[in-house]
């Protein structure tokens, strides 16, 4: 059984560290401690991707390089080519505080603009996401807030937070969705 796991955010050192990047930030802390191989841009998924083996399951991790708003097309391609019962998408949301971790299945996308794009592009059965909040203040613009980078007390709460995304996926890999969501949710 193959886990793909697809961690959103924006290509581009412009991006790197702000809020809308903390999908890439938690696939990269995986990639590391999981001692998987450097990500290598693969031009017909749109996609930086890394492969490896985690407690015996084969890993699949997805950097989708087309900009958030077009997520779905890099996620499309990627399936055609790996078979999958288990996919995962970690992604910042605007609608939990710094640091707020959650975890769903077959949610709608609360105007994500790149969960709207993997929705559109493959639906949303089966759909497992973990959800990071980066809301600073509630009224401010999405816009603004999503390209801002985090303060130095919220990087530490999200450096936390993205540790226990990974510890939480390398649970799910071994435990699967229900336990996963009774002990992290």
């Amino acid at each position: 059984m193959t886990t793909i796991i697809i961690g959103l955010g924006n290509p581009g050192k412009k991006f790197k560290d702000t809020r809308h990047n903390v999908g890439f930030m938690a696939i990269d802390l995986f990639a590391e401690k999981n001692t998987f191989p450097e990500f290598k841009l693969q031009k017909k998924f749109e996609a930086l991707v890394s492969e490896g083996v985690v407690n015996d399951y084969k890993v699949v991790l997805v950097k989708p390089q087309t900009f958030m708003n077009e997520s779905g097309k890099a996620v499309k391609e990627i399936l055609k080519n790996n078979p999958t019962s288990n996919l995962i998408v970690i992604h910042d949301d605007i609608d939990l505080p710094v640091g707020k971790m959650k975890i769903v299945k077959e949610r709608g996308s609360a105007g994500h603009k790149g969960v709207e794009s993997i929705i559109k592009n493959i639906g949303n059965n089966g759909l497992i996401r973990f959800r990071i909040g980066i809301a600073g203040q509630s009224d401010i613009k999405a816009k603004k807030v999503v390209l801002k980078k985090f303060s130095k007390a919220e990087q530490n709460i999200i450096d936390k937070t993205i540790d226990r995304i990974v510890q939480a996926l390398d649970f799910f890999i071994k435990e699967g969705l229900e336990k996963t969501m009774n002990e992290y949710n």
